[in-house]
């Protein structure tokens, strides 16, 4: 029902050489109750090719060109609604990096982050890019590793802030088990030297600030060990003693919710929420990337949905890739998009932006 629509969300393309236009035009077509109040923020021409390309006989998803976001609401089901961000250039070709394809895609993300941060849309769910094609764009779309980075400097600058100040985590969620991570793009190396007692403090009350929203209550918050067994009272590493669970304490002094550290090779298994049983944690945190992504993507690949907690507005991703190697033979599936929409609608109806900051609890 339109009084559902709290506003306006913009799906951002995506690198148009690979899945994301696909994806999109799939879930516009296959889920309109889902779709409804969205629109595509990219290239008008990347659009029709892609629901040319998933039509496959059928008729052709009609592409509706916007000249503001909020005609998206007004739009009739099944049809696919572009407002164009981009200055239009030839067609990629599909399956490849270009920098043109980066170019592009970054300046969708940059319209669309700068678009929430004014409070023209509800939030924005971004379809992959590819990092290697961001670089070869240049400035300054090659000084971010990913979304993360880029929508973090856009919101900094928007509050007249430094990066540092406005600190981002990443939450993988599916079905089963949702992670937050203490470091995102990070080497190893370098991810276990991040390991500290105010970056572990500070991801707990992100989660706990952001997951309290999300819940309608505090979240049950577990804390998964850096080293094997949680270091086994400091046999095998100390950083448990000397740095996560003297930040688990302090958290726990606050008055949230947070137990550990545990042994990470079965915490995930506890926190898991199945058909016949409830999780023993609504959230686990992890030291690092692969510690969490691993468990969360093995679960539910097809319906891993990437939010940022920390920024001034509500941003989920489908959790995969470009997936150069499918591009343009509608065999993408656009399942975690779809679960990344219903996120993102959630998210932005239970909560101003302003609330879901990186403020302590």
């Amino acid at each position: 029902m339109q009084s559902q629509i709290h506003g306006p969300i913009a799906i951002t393309m995506g690198d148009p050489a690979g899945i994301g236009p696909e994806i999109i035009a799939k879930a516009f077509r296959d889920a309109p109750e889902v779709t409804r109040g969205c629109f595509v923020a990219g290239d008008t021409a990347a659009l029709r090719r892609a629901a040319e390309q998933v039509a496959r006989g059928a008729p052709v998803l009609p592409v509706a060109l916007l000249a503001l976001p909020g005609q998206a609401l007004d739009l009739p089901p099944r049809c696919l609604p572009v407002l164009q961000v981009v200055e239009a250039a030839p067609l990629v070709l599909q399956g490849q990096v270009s920098a043109s394809a980066g170019r592009q895609a970054g300046q969708c993300v940059v319209w669309a982050g700068k678009a929430a941060l004014r409070g023209e849309i509800a939030a924005l769910v971004t379809a992959p890019l590819h990092k290697a094609a961001l670089a070869l764009a240049g400035p300054p779309h090659n000084a971010y590793p990913g979304h993360t980075e880029m929508l973090q400097a856009l919101a900094a600058a928007h509050q007249g802030r430094a990066v540092a100040e406005l600190p981002v985590r990443m939450m993988l969620a599916n079905q089963e088990l949702r992670v937050v991570l203490v470091s995102i793009h990070l080497s190893l190396r370098q991810a276990l030297d991040a390991v500290s007692f105010e970056g572990l403090l500070e991801t707990l009350q992100i989660t706990h600030r952001a997951l309290t929203l999300l819940l309608g209550r505090p979240p049950r918050i577990a804390v998964a060990g850096l080293n094997p067994h949680a270091g086994e009272g400091g046999l095998f590493g100390c950083e448990e003693l000397d740095i996560i669970g003297p930040a688990v304490a302090s958290a726990q002094q606050q008055g949230l919710q947070v137990h550990g550290p545990f042994a990470p090779d079965t915490v995930f298994m506890r926190a898991r929420a199945t058909a016949s049983r409830v999780g023993e944690f609504d959230v686990v945190v992890a030291m690092y990337h692969d510690q969490g992504l691993i468990p969360v993507k093995y679960l539910g690949f097809e319906q891993g949905v990437n939010v940022t907690l920390g920024l001034p507005l509500v941003r989920t991703s489908p959790d995969h890739g470009t997936a150069f190697d499918i591009a343009g033979s509608n065999r993408a599936d656009p399942a975690s998009l779809v679960a990344a929409i219903r996120m993102a609608r959630q998210l932005s109806r239970s909560t101003r932006p302003d609330l879901i900051d990186a403020q302590p609890a």
